[in-house]
């Protein structure tokens, strides 16, 4: 399903995006297009996007060509997702330590679509972290690797 999002290649095209989408919700999804993982959460990303078009951009960010963004946003586990809006890196409060990104595949469609529902709704109000509407057992749990400490 991959094939059915557009892709961002290189540092620049994910520059250029973060800078040009305003009043949505970017998406970005970090992995490969062979991850088995991967292919599970473009599915989901790829069936609701038109569903979501008023609210969100999703984009596919393959790490290997983009390790800039890869090291930035310390992706150690794929697929990772990373949510902007107008520019703005949103942070949503999963429970976990890590509010940067959301790590795994979202169970279903509809655990993404309320993501995007909070992450819009909260950024237009002008909040730069939201608390998740996903059960926290539908949240994939991991352990933090620091590296080089």
């Amino acid at each position: 399903m991959s094939f059915l999002l557009p892709k961002l290649t290189c540092k620049r095209e994910v520059d250029q995006a973060i800078k040009s989408v305003a009043e949505k919700v970017l998406v970005l999804r970090f992995g490969r297009d062979n991850d088995a993982v991967c292919l599970q959460i473009d599915d989901i990303l790829a069936k609701t996007a038109h569903d979501l078009s008023k609210m969100a951009v999703i984009y596919l960010v393959d790490v290997d060509k983009v390790p800039v963004y890869t090291q930035y946003f310390d992706i150690s586990y794929i697929p990772s997702t990373v949510f902007f809006f107008n520019g703005q890196h949103m942070k949503v409060d999963y429970g976990s330590p890590d509010h940067t990104k959301f790590v795994g595949s979202f169970k279903t469609k509809q655990d993404f679509i309320d993501l995007i529902e909070v992450i819009y709704r909260g950024a237009m109000r002008g909040k730069l972290i939201v608390r998740s509407p996903i059960d926290p057992n539908n949240i994939p749990k991991y352990d933090l690797l620091y590296q080089g400490i």
